[in-house]
């Protein structure tokens, strides 16, 4: 953010958002324009992760003017043809580019949007990456995956055929989902609405993740039960819980904890005991 007029960004924006200055105001085109070019060079990010300091944990913290910036853009934006080959396009918002200086692979007909960030050895196979996205080194966004608007996927992360990650805009201020680090989300799985997946965790294949879906650990004499975050190493499948209804008593979806992985072992070898030793469909 060195340089980048960061403050004054965010008032003119918040401003703007809120009906106190009008959007034909060059002003707030400007620092529209800008956060979004930094937001497409990798200089801001919607949600980062504060580290720990003292007796406070470490935690992650959104940028809800960033969110009303990509609002406006919408706004400000005119749609209009884009022919790239055979394809042809007609949106408002521009394919990324530079990516062969960016290191970064994507294989047709793979999109980046204009906006989102892709960081070196990431690789987008035919997928999608929307604006405010962030895609962490070395990561691996597989065929039919998707990673939705300000959605935050860490390093050396493997997103598996047609996995999706939701998007958030609005309300500001909202967290959008993060997957963090050396992180593995199965095949069909779909996480949404803020959920929080912490690093290393393995989420088996068709593992539904939304805000108020039950994520029950089963690996101690009585179950645990929590919403909105997969534990770090957590290794994740799918389940149901019984509940009652006028009708009868039906199965609804939960996930479950299974067991943990190694941190004595690496990336590779650690998956793979995953995969063994708690039988995860991928």
């Amino acid at each position: 953010m060195s340089g980048l007029p960061v403050e004054r960004w965010a008032a003119v924006v918040a401003a703007a958002y809120e009906g106190r200055r009008p959007l034909e105001d060059g002003e707030v085109r400007g620092a529209v324009e800008g956060a979004v070019a930094a937001l497409d060079s990798g200089d801001l990010r919607v949600a980062e992760k504060r580290p720990a300091e003292g007796s406070a944990p470490a935690e992650w913290i959104t940028h809800g003017w960033l969110q009303q910036a990509l609002a406006l853009y919408f706004r400000l934006r005119v749609s209009r043809t884009m022919e790239v080959g055979p394809f042809e396009f007609h949106d408002k918002v521009p394919l990324k580019q530079g990516l062969a200086a960016a290191g970064v692979r994507v294989v047709p007909p793979g999109v980046a949007r204009y906006g989102s960030f892709l960081e070196p050895g990431v690789i987008l196979m035919p997928g999608y990456v929307n604006i405010g996205a962030r895609v962490g080194a070395g990561s691996l966004v597989d065929t039919w995956a998707t990673v939705g608007s300000c959605a935050q996927i860490g390093a050396r992360v493997h997103l598996s055929g047609g996995v999706g990650i939701g998007g958030v805009l609005e309300p500001p201020q909202s967290r959008p989902v993060i997957v963090e680090d050396d992180c593995f989300i199965g095949s069909r799985s779909i996480v949404v609405e803020g959920v929080l997946v912490e690093e290393g965790a393995v989420v088996g294949a068709g593992v539904v993740l939304t805000a108020s879906t039950p994520i029950v650990d089963v690996t101690g004499r009585e179950p645990v039960t929590t919403r909105g975050r997969v534990p770090a190493r957590a290794v994740v499948i799918p389940g149901s819980l019984p509940k009652s209804f006028p009708a009868g008593t039906f199965g609804v979806p939960c996930a479950l904890v299974i067991g943990r992985r190694r941190e004595s072992t690496d990336l590779k070898t650690s998956l793979n005991d995953a995969l063994r030793e708690h039988g995860v469909p991928v």
